[in-house]
Protein backbone atom coordinates (compact mmCIF):
# COMPACT_ATOMS: atom_id res chain seq x y z
CA UNK A 1 0.00 0.00 0.00
CA UNK A 2 2.13 3.23 -1.67
CA UNK A 3 1.55 6.41 0.99
CA UNK A 4 -0.11 9.52 -1.05
CA UNK A 5 1.75 12.85 -0.78
CA UNK A 6 0.08 15.11 0.97
CA UNK A 7 -1.49 17.81 -0.56
CA UNK A 8 -0.36 21.26 0.18
CA UNK A 9 -2.97 24.04 0.18
CA UNK A 10 -2.76 26.32 -2.78
CA UNK A 11 -1.61 29.75 -1.95
CA UNK A 12 -3.71 32.95 -1.96
CA UNK A 13 -2.72 35.56 -3.66
CA UNK A 14 -3.41 38.47 -2.75
CA UNK A 15 -5.81 40.76 -5.03
CA UNK A 16 -4.18 43.77 -6.85
CA UNK A 17 -5.46 46.85 -5.08
CA UNK A 18 -3.27 49.28 -6.82
CA UNK A 19 -6.04 50.29 -9.27
CA UNK A 20 -2.81 50.42 -11.77
CA UNK A 21 -0.93 53.73 -9.58
CA UNK A 22 2.25 53.87 -8.91
CA UNK A 23 2.47 54.07 -5.57
CA UNK A 24 6.35 54.48 -5.35
CA UNK A 25 5.85 57.41 -7.80
CA UNK A 26 3.17 58.71 -5.41
CA UNK A 27 5.28 58.56 -2.33
CA UNK A 28 8.12 60.53 -4.08
CA UNK A 29 5.91 62.89 -5.52
CA UNK A 30 3.83 63.40 -2.00
CA UNK A 31 7.62 64.37 -0.31
CA UNK A 32 7.84 67.67 -3.01
CA UNK A 33 5.89 69.67 -1.00
CA UNK A 34 7.88 69.09 2.17
CA UNK A 35 11.04 69.56 0.17
CA UNK A 36 9.84 72.33 -1.19
CA UNK A 37 9.28 73.87 2.25
CA UNK A 38 12.80 73.33 3.37
CA UNK A 39 14.08 75.43 0.48
CA UNK A 40 11.54 78.18 0.78
CA UNK A 41 12.59 78.06 4.55
CA UNK A 42 16.64 77.89 3.22
CA UNK A 43 15.76 81.37 1.64
CA UNK A 44 14.39 82.82 4.38
CA UNK A 45 17.11 82.14 7.05
CA UNK A 46 19.57 82.91 4.56
CA UNK A 47 17.82 86.29 3.90
CA UNK A 48 17.94 87.37 7.55
CA UNK A 49 21.41 85.85 7.81
CA UNK A 50 22.43 87.95 4.95
CA UNK A 51 20.95 90.99 6.48
CA UNK A 52 22.71 90.76 10.06
CA UNK A 53 25.84 90.61 8.10
CA UNK A 54 25.59 93.18 5.25
CA UNK A 55 22.92 95.65 6.16
CA UNK A 56 23.42 98.16 3.20
CA UNK A 57 22.27 97.34 -0.49
CA UNK A 58 20.92 94.12 -2.15
CA UNK A 59 20.05 91.44 -0.06
CA UNK A 60 21.17 88.38 -2.45
CA UNK A 61 20.64 85.86 0.59
CA UNK A 62 17.89 83.69 -1.56
CA UNK A 63 20.33 83.76 -4.89
CA UNK A 64 22.95 82.55 -2.63
CA UNK A 65 20.50 79.24 -2.06
CA UNK A 66 19.20 79.06 -5.60
CA UNK A 67 23.33 78.97 -6.73
CA UNK A 68 23.39 76.07 -3.92
CA UNK A 69 20.56 74.36 -5.57
CA UNK A 70 22.30 75.03 -8.93
CA UNK A 71 25.45 73.37 -8.10
CA UNK A 72 23.90 70.79 -6.17
CA UNK A 73 21.92 69.76 -9.77
CA UNK A 74 25.13 69.98 -11.85
CA UNK A 75 27.40 67.91 -9.41
CA UNK A 76 24.79 65.39 -9.63
CA UNK A 77 24.37 65.51 -13.29
CA UNK A 78 27.94 65.98 -13.79
CA UNK A 79 28.15 62.07 -12.04
CA UNK A 80 25.19 60.64 -12.81
CA UNK A 81 23.79 62.44 -15.98
CA UNK A 82 20.81 62.86 -15.05
CA UNK A 83 18.84 65.52 -12.53
CA UNK A 84 17.06 63.99 -9.87
CA UNK A 85 13.06 64.92 -9.54
CA UNK A 86 13.46 65.43 -5.74
CA UNK A 87 15.88 67.69 -6.45
CA UNK A 88 14.26 70.01 -9.21
CA UNK A 89 10.58 69.41 -8.96
CA UNK A 90 11.06 71.36 -4.70
CA UNK A 91 12.93 74.08 -6.35
CA UNK A 92 9.81 74.87 -8.93
CA UNK A 93 7.13 74.65 -6.14
CA UNK A 94 9.59 76.48 -3.68
CA UNK A 95 9.85 79.13 -6.43
CA UNK A 96 6.05 79.41 -6.53
CA UNK A 97 5.83 79.60 -2.93
CA UNK A 98 8.08 82.44 -3.32
CA UNK A 99 6.16 84.82 -5.30
CA UNK A 100 2.84 83.49 -3.71
CA UNK A 101 4.07 84.76 -0.35
CA UNK A 102 5.27 88.11 -2.15
CA UNK A 103 1.78 88.50 -3.16
CA UNK A 104 0.62 88.33 -0.05
CA UNK A 105 2.74 91.27 1.39
CA UNK A 106 4.78 88.38 3.80
CA UNK A 107 8.56 89.61 4.21
CA UNK A 108 10.51 86.84 3.71
CA UNK A 109 13.09 88.26 1.59
CA UNK A 110 13.82 91.48 -0.66
CA UNK A 111 12.46 89.66 -3.55
CA UNK A 112 9.32 91.55 -5.72
CA UNK A 113 8.25 88.91 -7.86
CA UNK A 114 4.69 87.69 -7.61
CA UNK A 115 2.90 84.01 -7.99
CA UNK A 116 2.69 85.14 -12.24
CA UNK A 117 6.34 85.86 -12.60
CA UNK A 118 7.45 82.67 -10.72
CA UNK A 119 5.11 80.84 -12.95
CA UNK A 120 6.37 82.49 -16.32
CA UNK A 121 9.64 82.13 -15.29
CA UNK A 122 8.70 78.46 -14.78
CA UNK A 123 7.26 78.60 -18.44
CA UNK A 124 10.01 80.69 -19.97
CA UNK A 125 12.89 78.27 -19.04
CA UNK A 126 11.02 75.35 -20.00
CA UNK A 127 10.26 77.28 -23.30
CA UNK A 128 13.58 78.23 -23.79
CA UNK A 129 15.17 74.28 -23.77
CA UNK A 130 11.94 72.82 -25.63
CA UNK A 131 13.66 72.70 -28.89
CA UNK A 132 16.69 70.89 -27.51
CA UNK A 133 14.72 68.59 -25.36
CA UNK A 134 12.75 67.26 -28.94
CA UNK A 135 15.93 66.52 -30.09
CA UNK A 136 17.61 64.82 -27.52
CA UNK A 137 20.24 67.34 -26.76
CA UNK A 138 19.37 67.60 -23.42
CA UNK A 139 17.39 65.48 -20.71
CA UNK A 140 14.31 66.19 -19.19
CA UNK A 141 16.37 66.46 -15.59
CA UNK A 142 18.14 69.85 -17.41
CA UNK A 143 14.71 71.19 -18.17
CA UNK A 144 13.47 71.40 -15.08
CA UNK A 145 16.61 72.66 -13.37
CA UNK A 146 16.12 75.53 -16.12
CA UNK A 147 12.48 75.31 -15.32
CA UNK A 148 13.25 75.36 -11.06
CA UNK A 149 15.55 78.49 -11.74
CA UNK A 150 12.70 80.59 -13.80
CA UNK A 151 10.68 80.36 -10.94
CA UNK A 152 12.89 81.66 -8.24
CA UNK A 153 14.52 84.54 -10.55
CA UNK A 154 10.88 85.07 -11.65
CA UNK A 155 9.99 85.19 -7.91
CA UNK A 156 13.15 87.05 -6.94
CA UNK A 157 13.72 89.71 -9.36
CA UNK A 158 10.21 90.51 -10.39
CA UNK A 159 10.09 93.13 -12.66
CA UNK A 160 13.24 94.98 -12.22
CA UNK A 161 11.94 96.79 -8.35
CA UNK A 162 14.19 93.93 -6.46
CA UNK A 163 17.76 95.58 -8.18
CA UNK A 164 16.49 98.92 -8.33
CA UNK A 165 18.81 99.81 -4.84
CA UNK A 166 21.89 98.38 -7.16
CA UNK A 167 21.04 101.23 -9.80
CA UNK A 168 20.88 98.33 -12.82
CA UNK A 169 17.19 97.55 -12.49
CA UNK A 170 16.77 93.56 -12.98
CA UNK A 171 13.68 91.68 -15.15
CA UNK A 172 13.68 88.30 -13.56
CA UNK A 173 12.69 87.53 -17.60
CA UNK A 174 15.67 89.40 -18.64
CA UNK A 175 17.93 87.14 -16.11
CA UNK A 176 16.48 84.10 -17.00
CA UNK A 177 17.05 84.68 -20.88
CA UNK A 178 20.52 85.88 -20.13
CA UNK A 179 21.87 83.26 -17.63
CA UNK A 180 20.39 80.87 -20.33
CA UNK A 181 22.82 82.39 -23.35
CA UNK A 182 25.60 82.31 -20.74
CA UNK A 183 25.14 78.47 -20.30
CA UNK A 184 24.88 78.23 -24.43
CA UNK A 185 27.99 80.16 -24.76
CA UNK A 186 29.85 77.26 -21.53
CA UNK A 187 28.03 74.50 -23.21
CA UNK A 188 29.34 75.29 -26.53
CA UNK A 189 33.14 75.73 -24.99
CA UNK A 190 32.68 72.42 -23.30
CA UNK A 191 31.68 70.65 -26.38
CA UNK A 192 34.39 72.24 -28.40
CA UNK A 193 36.99 71.33 -25.91
CA UNK A 194 35.27 67.43 -25.55
CA UNK A 195 36.20 67.73 -29.87
CA UNK A 196 39.38 68.79 -29.61
CA UNK A 197 40.35 66.15 -27.17
CA UNK A 198 38.62 62.93 -28.99
CA UNK A 199 39.44 64.70 -32.51
CA UNK A 200 37.11 63.15 -34.23
CA UNK A 201 36.37 66.14 -36.11
CA UNK A 202 34.57 64.42 -39.32
CA UNK A 203 31.90 62.90 -37.52
CA UNK A 204 30.81 66.00 -34.97
CA UNK A 205 30.55 67.69 -38.06
CA UNK A 206 28.33 65.58 -39.50
CA UNK A 207 26.91 65.39 -36.38
CA UNK A 208 26.43 69.53 -36.00
CA UNK A 209 24.66 69.09 -39.71
CA UNK A 210 22.19 66.56 -38.58
CA UNK A 211 21.56 68.84 -35.33
CA UNK A 212 21.01 71.98 -37.20
CA UNK A 213 18.65 69.81 -39.95
CA UNK A 214 16.96 68.40 -36.59
CA UNK A 215 16.05 71.75 -35.17
CA UNK A 216 15.12 73.52 -39.04
CA UNK A 217 12.59 70.49 -38.54
CA UNK A 218 11.33 71.39 -35.27
CA UNK A 219 11.04 74.83 -36.16
CA UNK A 220 8.96 74.18 -39.18
CA UNK A 221 6.43 71.65 -37.11
CA UNK A 222 7.99 68.56 -37.77
CA UNK A 223 8.29 67.59 -34.39
CA UNK A 224 8.33 63.69 -34.31
CA UNK A 225 10.44 63.34 -37.48
CA UNK A 226 12.81 65.78 -35.67
CA UNK A 227 12.49 63.41 -32.58
CA UNK A 228 13.23 60.19 -34.49
CA UNK A 229 16.27 61.06 -36.06
CA UNK A 230 17.85 62.53 -32.90
CA UNK A 231 17.02 59.41 -31.16
CA UNK A 232 18.38 56.95 -33.90
CA UNK A 233 21.47 59.35 -33.73
CA UNK A 234 22.00 58.92 -29.51
CA UNK A 235 24.08 55.99 -29.70
CA UNK A 236 26.68 58.15 -31.71
CA UNK A 237 26.81 61.22 -29.70
CA UNK A 238 28.84 61.95 -26.90
CA UNK A 239 26.42 62.79 -23.33
CA UNK A 240 27.24 65.92 -21.99
CA UNK A 241 25.89 66.81 -18.36
CA UNK A 242 24.09 70.34 -19.84
CA UNK A 243 23.21 71.00 -16.77
CA UNK A 244 26.52 72.28 -15.41
CA UNK A 245 26.92 74.48 -18.44
CA UNK A 246 23.50 75.74 -16.93
CA UNK A 247 25.01 76.12 -13.89
CA UNK A 248 28.62 78.01 -14.38
CA UNK A 249 26.43 80.30 -16.90
CA UNK A 250 23.50 80.98 -14.40
CA UNK A 251 26.54 81.96 -11.85
CA UNK A 252 28.45 84.27 -14.90
CA UNK A 253 25.14 86.12 -15.57
CA UNK A 254 24.68 87.03 -11.78
CA UNK A 255 28.32 87.71 -11.38
CA UNK A 256 28.45 89.96 -14.66
CA UNK A 257 25.60 91.98 -13.95
CA UNK A 258 25.23 92.31 -10.16
CA UNK A 259 29.39 92.41 -8.95
CA UNK A 260 30.62 93.97 -12.36
CA UNK A 261 28.10 96.36 -14.26
CA UNK A 262 26.24 96.67 -10.66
Amino acid sequence: MSNAAPVLPTPVTAADDSLGIDRAFVLQMAKMPLLALAWLAAAVAAHFLWAAVWPEGLNGGPLVVICVGMVLAAVIDGWALKVPNWLTMPLVLSGWMLGGLHDLGVPVDAGTGGLALAVLGTVFGFALLLPMLAIGGVGAGDVKMQMGFGAWVGAFFGTGGTTAVTGTPLHGMSVVFGAFCFGAVVGGAFGLIIILIRRQFKQNAGIVREIMSDLHMFGTGQVSAASKRAHDRRSRWTKLPYGIPLCVGFLLYLGYKLLLVG
